[in-house]
């Protein structure tokens, strides 16, 4: 019986942290409308700067402690409420994308400031004083001040909330903020307050709780899972529930690290349980409509079929430069390319094309690492097509709850599957399956070999770019065919209104459950791809933090292209890997900038994504024949100088770039030149030009916005 009392103190004391920082993640909701993704890392950042203070530069607690809450915490507050303003009147992605990226950008700020290969350690508040009795019960002067602030803190905020002028602002902006401008209360003061609030909040929480774990950037980033899990017990509205819910999620957690048997393969289990909790809350518990539940979708636009065979030519042409002039080292860092772009356009069916927003294209990825290693170990050709199945069937599976949830809900669900997949399902040692032995990492790394076709074994870095550079081209075409053809306008149906889709006829469980699968066995070819190309790959390149780097640059390149798999994919093993090459310093500032993509993304920046607009400035050079053949035969010159050693890589980069520079000044140089063509009225299509899919679609658009 002391060890259950013993254990539920313990537990206690977690959910008094649980507790605060979930408050504080709802206050921020329910007033702005913003989920804030990165709660945790703020109260990660305010843990590491109470170690500065206290431990790193000799600062006393109290001062240390105050500094943190009264000054750094406020201020960064009010930092991130006004980044976060501008997108406020937004659709629920870019809310989504602008937390994520605070996520990716804080973590990766972090590891920059205090560097990871360097242990830290935060004492206990009063732990030279000797813990005190209540009962069977002992406790510490930690324990017992971490449930004492719980208590002020619940204490505080229902005063807040109920008794004074600022709290009922607040309280009324969650219904309507523009009809509480209009009685004369402030909402963007009721804001600033909510983050102020918030980030205090996760503040204390981190505090209160380094001392507890390790003090890793990322480690006490995702501790805000366990507070998600309180949250959501809450219905991210009510503050009751959520201190409910942290006691749930942190007695859980205590009873089972006590009395979980020993086995090799639970461990995992206890540390993947809040993320589990997580899920099954977000599938039992009812939502009320999401806050910004106002979506401002962009056309996705339709491929031709010669622009796509084109720029399917372009990606397998790309390949074949890099495999012919960079050497075996340099293959191995930038043929990955082409396997970071199948990864990437794995999210344009599914979040451009059915708009379901998911973080765990990376771990799908990490299935299909694992099936091409277990199966294709001797290069079976057809290990390929058994890893798009399996991972398929997986993403089919996660297709299942995704039908209860979506905005918001739907990423929270899709980063806890991502969370158990890390810290318990790729740690599992082999295990057997109705008489077979399945083995995933088995607590280490494993290794890929490239296929064999027709005879032919492909396995160095070049044939393996080049054979990446195909996969990617062929990928390419099949989305964009997807695209073109029915089940492309049906997605697109079901992105529009899920409501609509159904009333009209259309399967939400067939059609979710396709484009899962689909978007999972495409990333986990990317993965397979990833892992031949460096031969050795291990669970922590899939996990859930190392996916939001690529996310949010699929996310700046437009999620409804289909040339944002080659982008993605150039951006992040291109010219990241290219700068810390040359420059070996910048290699922590090269981790924030996705993150700072993704910011720009957010506010406005960028409007419909990076490789739309390119398009649009390129458009007369790419319709242009005699501009697009003088420059493919200006980078075929120096490709052709290249291999017979005429002139070095630098010479044929910097070539290339200024004749594509160029040729698009040449381009716009010939447009403007000539003749300007009559517009057509719309009444005489089909009549005075040829008629188009194109028109069809335009039309359609044209009749719905108006109807």
């Amino acid at each position: 019986m002391e060890q259950f009392i013993s254990f539920g103190i313990v537990g206690l004391s977690t959910a008094a942290i649980y507790a605060i920082i979930g408050s504080g993640l709802v206050v921020t909701y329910t007033t702005t409308g913003v989920f804030n993704f990165a709660h945790g890392a703020t109260g990660m950042i305010a843990a590491f700067s109470y170690w500065q203070l206290s431990v790193g530069w000799g600062w006393p607690v109290w001062l240390s402690v105050a500094t943190v809450l009264l000054v750094l915490a406020p201020a960064f507050g009010l930092l991130v409420e006004l980044l976060v303003r501008p997108v406020q009147a937004l659709g629920e992605a870019e809310k989504l994308v602008m937390t994520i990226a605070l996520l990716s950008g804080l973590i990766a700020l972090a590891r920059w400031i205090w560097s990871p290969n360097k242990a830290r350690t935060l004492p206990k508040f009063f732990a030279e004083q000797d813990s005190f009795q209540i009962g069977a019960a002992t406790i510490s002067w930690h324990q017992a001040i971490t449930m004492l602030v719980a208590v002020v803190v619940a204490a505080g905020l229902r005063i807040l909330m109920l008794r004074t002028r600022t709290g009922t602002e607040m309280r009324a902006t969650v219904d309507d903020r523009a009809l509480v401008g209009l009685t004369g209360a402030d909402p963007v003061r009721a804001n600033r307050v909510a983050w102020v609030l918030g980030t205090v909040l996760a503040a204390i929480g981190g505090i209160l709780i380094a001392p507890m774990v390790a003090l890793d950037a990322t480690q006490l980033s995702l501790v805000i899972v366990s507070a998600y899990a309180a949250a959501i017990f809450g219905r991210l509205k009510s503050l009751p529930m959520t201190f409910v819910g942290a006691i749930v999620v942190g007695c859980m957690e205590s009873y089972l690290t006590g009395y979980l048997p020993q086995s090799p393969y639970l461990p995992g289990l206890r540390l993947a349980a809040p993320a589990i909790l997580l899920l099954l809350a977000l599938l039992l518990f009812p939502h009320g409509r999401l806050r910004g539940r106002d979506r401002h979708l962009s056309q996705v636009p339709l491929p031709t079929v010669r622009g796509t065979i084109a720029f399917a030519g372009v990606i397998v042409a790309f390949g074949l430069i890099l495999a012919t002039v960079l050497g075996e080292g340099d293959l191995i860092t930038y043929g990955q390319i082409f396997a970071f772009g199948v990864i990437a356009l794995s999210f344009v069916p599914l979040v451009g094309y059915a708009g379901q927003i998911s973080l765990a294209q990376l771990t799908m990825a990490g299935v299909g690492a694992i099936v091409c290693a277990r199966l294709g170990g001797n290069g079976q050709w057809w290990a390929l097509l058994a890893v798009m199945v399996i991972a398929g069937i997986v993403g089919a599976v996660i297709a299942v709850p995704a039908l209860r949830l979506s905005g918001v809900y739907l990423a929270l669900g899709t980063a806890a599957i991502a969370a158990i997949f890390d810290r318990w399902i790729f740690t599992l040692p082999s295990f057997e399956v109705f008489g077979t032995e399945i083995t995933l990492f088995d607590q280490g790394s494993v290794e890929l070999v490239g296929p064999r076709l027709f005879g032919f074994a492909i396995d160095t870095p070049a044939e393996l770019t080049v054979f990446s550079a195909v996969c990617l081209a062929l990928v390419t075409l099949g989305v964009a065919m997807l695209r073109r053809g029915r089940l492309g306008r049906r997605l697109i149906a079901l992105r529009d209104s899920e409501a609509a889709f159904a009333t009209l006829g259309g399967s939400l469980l067939l059609t979710k459950m396709l484009v899962f699968a689909l978007s999972a066995g495409i990333a986990g070819l990317g993965g397979a791809l990833y892992g031949m190309q460096l031969m050795s790959i291990s669970a922590e390149q899939f996990s859930f933090v190392a996916g939001l780097g690529i996310f949010l640059i699929a996310v700046v390149g437009g999620l409804g292209v289909v040339g944002n798999g080659l982008f993605t994919g150039t951006m992040i093993a291109g010219p990241l890997n290219a700068i810390v090459a040359l420059w070996p310093a910048a290699a922590n500032l090269v981790q924030t900038l996705p993150a700072a993509a993704g910011l720009a993304y957010s506010s406005g920046a960028v409007d419909d994504g990076l490789v739309p607009s390119l398009r649009r400035r390129w458009e007369p050079a790419l319709r242009d024949p005699v501009v697009m053949a003088a420059l493919l035969g200006w980078i075929g010159a120096l490709w052709i100088l290249r291999l017979v050693d005429v002139v070095n890589g630098y010479v044929l980069i910097i070539g290339a770039v200024a004749g594509i520079l160029a040729a698009r000044s040449w381009g716009v140089s010939r447009q403007r030149d000539a003749p300007a063509q009559r517009e057509i009225p719309v009444e005489w299509w089909g009549l005075e030009r040829p008629w188009t899919t194109e028109d069809e679609e335009v039309l359609d658009r044209a009749i719905a916005a108006r109807s």
